[in-house]
Formats: C-alpha cells, structure tokens, sequence
C-alpha cells in the first residue's frame, strides 16, 4: 500500500519500547517510502513521528503545518496548550504595540502585524 492508517499504534507500549518502535517505523516508513496517517493524543509522540501534523478539536481542523511551526506558532490558544506547556498572560496592546498586563508595561513591543486591544 502506499498509505498506512495507525490508530494509536505506541498506546500499549511502555515509554522504552515505545521510543525503539517510533524509530523502527520511522525507519521502515523511509526505507519503503510509505506514507503514515497517525492518530495519536500523546503530543511527544506527534512531534517525534510527523512530517506535518493536524490538531484537531470536537471535529475541526485548527492547525495543520510542520512540527516545528505548530509548536513555534500556534494558530490559536488552544493549539498552544495542547501541544505543550504555555504561560498565559492576559494583557492588552495599545496602537503603538505597547503590551501591558495586570496594569504594568511589559518590556518590548509586538509586530505591527498584530491588531490593538
């Protein structure tokens, strides 16, 4: 076959095995030229086995990018807290990309790209 569906495939596995099968797959998947969808809820896992990844919620598709840009740039709060650990601040941007929390400035400013309130 030229795609291979894997629905939790490591779920049983201890953390040792695991990392072994990950790296055999990964391995086999090259070597084969094979393409892999894999559904796991494991984030280290995701980072580790993709080429691209999807994060999905209650059956939408939210980000859907390499590894590293869903980890380095979530699309949303959601995507942010899934994948990893995140500080989450509440604060506001002025128009001159002034950001202040709780009342106090924060040093540094936020791209132009982004919108004030």
């Amino acid at each position: 076959p030229r795609l291979l569906l894997l629905d939790e495939p490591f779920g049983a596995l201890d953390k040792k095995l695991r990392g072994a099968m990950q790296l055999e797959l990964k391995r086999l998947q090259h070597e084969v030229g094979i393409t892999f969808v894999i559904v796991t809820h494991d984030q280290e896992e995701s980072l580790v086995m993709a080429d691209r990844m999807a994060v999905l919620k209650d059956g939408k598709l939210l980000q859907c990018d390499t590894p590293h840009a869903v980890y380095e740039h979530p699309a949303e709060r959601f995507v942010a807290d899934f994948i990893g650990v995140m500080n989450f601040i509440p604060g506001k941007v002025s128009a001159d990309g002034v950001v202040a929390a709780n009342g106090a400035r924060i040093a540094g400013k936020v791209p132009a790209a982004l919108s004030s309130g």
